[in-house]
Formats: structure tokens, sequence, C-alpha cells
């Protein structure tokens, strides 16, 4: 009888753990298939996703009230998160933009029609209506990723929506903003019902690993989250970020303004964001832009200074521990290649585990889903997957291939890019050469400066005074250029300041028959020739004087088609992006101190041309 009773027990013991298995197994989990995490139906419910608000208080004062500013936050969360006590990693996105923008006229941007080295006319200074009610800041991201099992976070940024303080366009709030949400993610920080006062929120439904995404400001914000080396945060996907205002409206020296927005600067984009507290923004626009800003962006000399340093990520990276997979368009003339390109070389050469996708349109466009995937499964949830053991750190678009279709790389530049330098042969009006030999006496040739006729055009144009144009050879094969171009520019200005342009391009023009953005211009670059020494201190020209300046275009990964020639093409005011001084100032080329080096894949022969 003793015997048959345990019997009993042992069954009844044995269902009771196969009841309790089969309910474990009912419970709701990421699922993750060849390194990805996959859409889980259970997730994949918006009508029960818990989506709730809150503030988190972060370590800083910025708007001067004498407490702690709070940044709104919101979640969205499957609700198995409450019910199943499921934990999960997050994905972040945060953005000055959430709560509305400032919608002006055209005059709240710089007048840049004025001689250079002068402040132009005061613009206007437009108010943002705020937008949005609690608890949603944003939908982005969430359809993405709530459904393969991440929860979803959005913040404003400081001084915009229901943020307190105030912003400052790159200042050490917008790092320590994000930072604090990340603390709180992981228990380090207190978050509030309420801006002011209100019960504490716990954020017991996360694991605490974090990524964080977006693109233009809100893939900056990643990248200033990470500069703080706040633990938590594993990996950043910052899409076309811009990495140092200085570089965003200046350009070796010159002022210069990102493409489609002539006139902007650091005070303006202040504006468009300032959505904030009302009561607040007398406060912040004395102190921030029209003190500290207007001190610090100097549009007289556009010397690299120590506001500009300050807003410079470059030089905040020591700290930085997250895995960096950057984003970015090769043909982004708004926010350029390079605000990617000096992170990621930076990164790489810190020893983080680092990726960059290029594509060959403007601005925006992140990486395909899948490598977003596979990125963020490594990172937040631990899968082995490999990503952070590819041999290949860049992925490239070529010209005519799908964005979700990037051809691998060991790395960019191109491992087997050689610098080639090319020189200089007289052609003005009409076409000069440019030509592997270097030979002594070409002598000098002139252009005469007007803002008024656009950079396509000058390239377009058989003959003009207003720029000069040097081509190879018609290409006998193609020519894979990968990496930086540099020019050095021997010149002499008939005046004591003067706009310098350089652009590469591709003839002859082809107007709409390839599938990337401004289809002919290979790169671009722009200088102050009063920077010839010193980004940090400018010197006005004597004219007549020759002076030799150096500089880097933007970076560049395309093919040229063989039958195409590479021009490359200077001239002064650049219509769409710098000051417009009154036309007539000449700039005088010495063509033998006078060079452009192109990194090319393979060298480049003579049998070439």
């Amino acid at each position: 009888m003793k015997i048959f009773s345990k019997k009993i027990q042992v069954l009844l013991f044995l269902l009771t753990v196969g009841t309790t298995l089969s309910f474990a197994q009912e419970k709701a989990q990421p699922v993750f298939k060849d390194g990805k995490a996959q859409i889980v139906d259970a997730f994949n419910t918006p009508d029960k996703w818990i989506r709730e608000d809150l503030f988190v208080e972060t370590t800083f004062d910025s708007d001067g009230d004498g407490k702690l500013d709070r940044m709104h936050v919101d979640v969205t969360r499957p609700y198995q998160t409450e019910t199943e006590g499921l934990k999960l990693p997050v994905v972040y996105e945060s953005s000055p933009y959430y709560a509305g923008v400032a919608r002006g006229n055209g005059d709240e941007f710089w007048d840049v029609n004025h001689e250079l080295g002068v402040w132009g006319p005061e613009h206007t200074h437009p108010e943002v209506i705020r937008t949005g009610e609690r608890p949603i800041i944003s939908n982005s991201q969430i359809s993405t990723w709530v459904p393969r099992g991440y929860i979803v976070v959005h913040s404003s940024s400081p001084g915009t929506g229901l943020s307190q303080g105030a912003p400052t366009v790159g200042g050490d709030n917008e790092s320590l903003a994000p930072k604090a949400v990340i603390d709180w993610l992981n228990g380090r920080a207190k978050g509030y019902t309420e801006p002011y006062g209100g019960e504490e929120v716990k954020a017991y439904w996360t694991t605490g690993n974090v990524g964080m995404t977006g693109t233009s400001y809100n893939g900056t914000i990643p990248l200033a989250a990470a500069t703080t080396g706040v633990d938590g945060l594993k990996a950043i996907i910052p899409v076309a970020p811009n990495t140092s205002y200085y570089h965003y409206y200046r350009s070796n020296g010159l002022v210069r303004s990102p493409g489609g927005y002539l006139g902007e600067d650091i005070d303006v984009l202040y504006d468009f964001i300032n959505s904030g507290d009302e009561a607040k923004r007398a406060r912040n626009n004395k102190v921030i832009r029209d003190t500290e800003m207007r001190n610090g962006q100097d549009r007289i000399t556009g010397d690299y200074n120590d506001f500009w340093a300050g807003r410079d990520y470059l030089n905040d990276m020591a700290p930085m521990k997250a895995a960096l997979f950057m984003s970015h368009g090769f043909n982004d003339w708004n926010v350029m290649p390079e605000h990617s390109y000096r992170i990621f070389k930076k990164a790489e050469e810190m020893g983080l585990e680092t990726q960059i996708y290029y594509h060959q349109n403007g601005h925006g466009g992140p990486p395909p889903i899948a490598m977003m995937n596979a990125w963020f499964t490594h990172y937040l949830f631990g899968i082995d997957n490999g990503v952070e053991k590819s041999e290949n750190k860049a992925y490239i678009v070529r010209e005519y291939d799908d964005r979700d279709n990037p051809t691998p790389y060991a790395d960019f530049p191109n491992p087997q890019s050689q610098d080639v330098t090319l020189h200089l042969t007289p052609g003005a009006p009409g076409y000069g050469g440019l030509t592997l030999e270097s030979t002594s006496n070409q002598g000098t040739e002139t252009l005469v400066d007007n803002y008024s006729f656009a950079g396509e055009a000058l390239a377009q144009a058989e003959f003009t005074e207003h720029r000069l144009l040097y081509l190879t050879p018609k290409l006998k094969e193609d020519i894979h250029i990968s990496g930086l171009p540099k020019i050095t520019v021997k010149l002499a200005s008939s005046k004591p300041a003067a706009n310098l342009s350089v652009w590469l391009v591709s003839l002859p023009w082809e107007d709409g028959r390839r599938t990337r953005i401004t289809d002919n211009i290979i790169t671009r670059g722009w200088a102050d020739p009063q920077n010839y020494k010193s980004l940090s201190e400018s010197k006005p020209l004597k004219p007549g004087k020759f002076y030799e300046i150096t500089f880097d275009l933007e970076p560049d990964d395309q093919v040229i088609r063989a039958g195409q020639q590479i021009g490359l093409m200077i001239f002064s005011s650049d219509k769409n992006f710098t000051l417009h001084p009154k036309p007539g100032t000449e700039l005088t080329i010495d063509l033998d101190g006078t060079s452009l080096t192109l990194p090319i894949v393979g060298g480049l022969t003579k049998d070439k041309f």
C-alpha cells in the first residue's frame, strides 16, 4: 500500500511539473532565427501595448530655475512585461522635434547677400507652438521593434516639448539628458509621474540593455549619449548624424550653410527647436541664444573656437564604449558625409566594435532593417550571430544597386585605394587639363567671382570667366574613387577676403539618367583662404600675394564610368552654400602650385585615360 501510494505521489508530481512546463511554454518570449529577432504574434498586438509617460530627473539645471531638469519620456511595451514578468531590452530614440518646430517665412535665416567679414542684417526669431499630448511623444520605431520583442522609449530633448531645461544645440545637457534616461532604465536615476513632484516610477520591466537610433538630429543624440560612457547603452545606429556643429555651419574657416538651408546658423536652429515651456523661453533666449551663441558662433571670421569645440563630439569620445553602426549618404549635402566618417575612423582607432553603411543618395536612409535587426539582436539580446566578428567594416550601396543590397568591403576607405596626384594644365575660360605629369612653368589663370551663377551651371558651361575647370582625358575604363580627395590650391585674391569653392565633377553632364541624387557631382569642398595657416586664427589676405591652402573634400566611394571625364572645378562663391559678396573679386590660381589628390582603388596609370 505504501509503495502504491508513493507511485501515485510521483505520478501526481510529474503531472504537476508537466502542467507547469506547458504553462511556461505558453508564455510569450522573443524568437530568434538566423541571428535576428522575429515578429512574435503575442507581441504584435497594438491594442494591448502598454503606453505610459513619465519625467526622468537629470543631473543638471540648464534653465536656471534652481531645480534639476526633468526629461519627458514615453514608453511602449508588450503587455506581457506587466502580466508575465517579462523583461526586455530597449530601443530608444530622442529628439528635439517631437513637439513641433518653428514655421518661419524665410526671414528667420541670416541674409547672405553682404560682404565677407561683417555680420549680415539681423533676422527674425519665430516662436514654436508646442504640439502633442501626454502620454504619447512619438510613434517612431514602435511598429518595427515592439513586435520583435523590444520596448521602445522616446524622450524630448532639453527645452523641447514637456522636457524642462534649455535647448543648447550640442551643449553638454544634450548628452547628459539621454544618459539620465538610460540611467533610469538601469535603476540609477529617478523617474516621476509628473514634471514637478509626483510619484516615483521604476523601470522594472527591462533588462537595462539599450540601443539607440534616429536620423539627423535624432541620430546625433545617440552619439551624444554614447560619449558619456553610460552603462547600459550597448549599441547605437546613428543615421546621417550631425557630429560637429562647426562642420555643419562652417567649412575650413568659411561661413557655409548646410545644403537646402541657405543662411541657417546655429541660432536659427535653436529657434527652430525651441518648443519648451513658454515661461522659460525669455530667459533661455537671453542666456543661450543671445549671449552664448551670439558671442561664440562668429559669422565674421568663421574660425574654430571654444564654442564650436564644445559642440564637436569627436572631442568627447574618450569614454565611449557602445558599439557603433554608422549610416550616411554620399550625396547628403545637408549633413555631409564627413560627419559620420570622422567618428567612424576615431571609433576604429579606439578599438570599438564598428561598422559603416553608405548609400549613394541624399539626407537620411537607415541601413537595411535586416542589418539593424542583427546588430540590436546581438548587442541587446546577447545572441551570438557573428556581427561583431565580420571581416567587413563597410557596406556600400553601389551606384545602380538597391539600398537593401550593399556591397561589403573590408573597410572604408577601400584598403586598396592609392593616393594619385593630378596636376593642372591651362585652358581658361574653357577647359584646362588634369594630368598625371607634373610640368613646370604652367603660369596662372584667373576667375571672377559671381554668386549669381549656380555651380551646376558653371560646370556645364563651355566658356565662362566665373570658374576654372580642369578635365582628365576620357576614361578608357571605370575608375573607383574611395576615400577623401584632397586639394592644394596656390592662389592670390584681389581683395583681403574671398570664398573658395571646389567641386569634383563627372562630365559630360547626364541629368536624370542615373539613380543617385546630384548625378554628376562627385564631391565638394569649401575653404576660407584667410585660414591657410590655422583653422582657429584667420588673417586678411594681401591682395595680389599668393597663399597655399590644403584641405580635404567630402569623403566618397564612387565608380566613374569609362567614357567620362573627371573635372576639377575651382570657383569662389557657391550660390547655394556660401555668403554672396558683391561680384567682381578675382582669384588667380598658380597652376604649378595647385594639385588634386584622388584615392583610387588600384591606383591610376596613363593607360586608363
